[in-house]
């Protein structure tokens, strides 16, 4: 197993090593020992497991949870493909702003952990496309905030040759700068003391 640190403070790709033979293949998406030895801490105690399943050209986010409580989440892609996107959003964090983005597919089996505050957002690239998540919290519809995909200040990745596919929640969220002075966005420092209390 792998695991590379992102452009986001405290966002990693994990790599995992798949098994294959002639009945097909065996692979784990996520081991504690390397985690642990990559991060110097055990992952969250898992709240909540949830699956997604998108048609090509599906955008889902950016979605984030109002910190605290706060939710840190680690997500992979069982079936499918997909640009899996992780933004900074936390007002004072040394990466505010930034992004990195990770294909997550059936093949390589890629996972990418969230670390508690940060900006979720995937690009289904195929039919079919199976996201995973682990939560550290479980969903509270009132916690859960988006922003806008399209925001141009962000500059995400999205393909050009896909038409997005949005919720209608997701087609009027705010961009970064309105949810900022809205005081929507989380807080670095707060970020950091719900992650201490998650056990990191």
């Amino acid at each position: 197993m792998q695991i590379r640190e992102l452009s986001v403070e405290g966002a990693l790709e994990i790599t995992p090593n798949p098994i294959s033979d002639d009945r097909g293949l065996f692979v784990s998406p996520f081991q504690e020992t390397p985690f642990r030895l990559a991060t110097g801490r055990r992952l969250f105690s898992v709240a909540q497991t949830s699956h997604s399943r998108s048609r090509r050209g599906v955008v889902r986010g950016v979605h984030f949870t109002a910190t605290p409580p706060g939710c840190a989440k680690y997500v992979y892609c069982p079936r499918g493909s997909a640009i899996d996107v992780v933004v900074d959003i936390r007002v004072d964090s040394p990466t505010f702003g930034n992004w990195d983005a990770v294909v997550v597919d059936q093949e390589h089996f890629r996972a990418v952990y969230f670390p508690v505050g940060v900006g979720h957002a995937f690009i289904a690239l195929q039919d079919d496309t199976v996201m995973s998540y682990l939560f550290s919290g479980e969903y509270v519809p009132e916690n859960e905030l988006a922003l806008s995909v399209t925001d141009p200040e962000l500059g995400l990745p999205l393909p050009q040759d896909l038409t997005p596919i949005l919720s209608a929640r997701d087609r009027v969220a705010p961009t970064l700068a309105e949810a900022r002075e809205r005081g929507l966005l989380p807080h670095y420092d707060k970020c950091k003391a719900a992650e201490v209390a998650l056990g990191h």
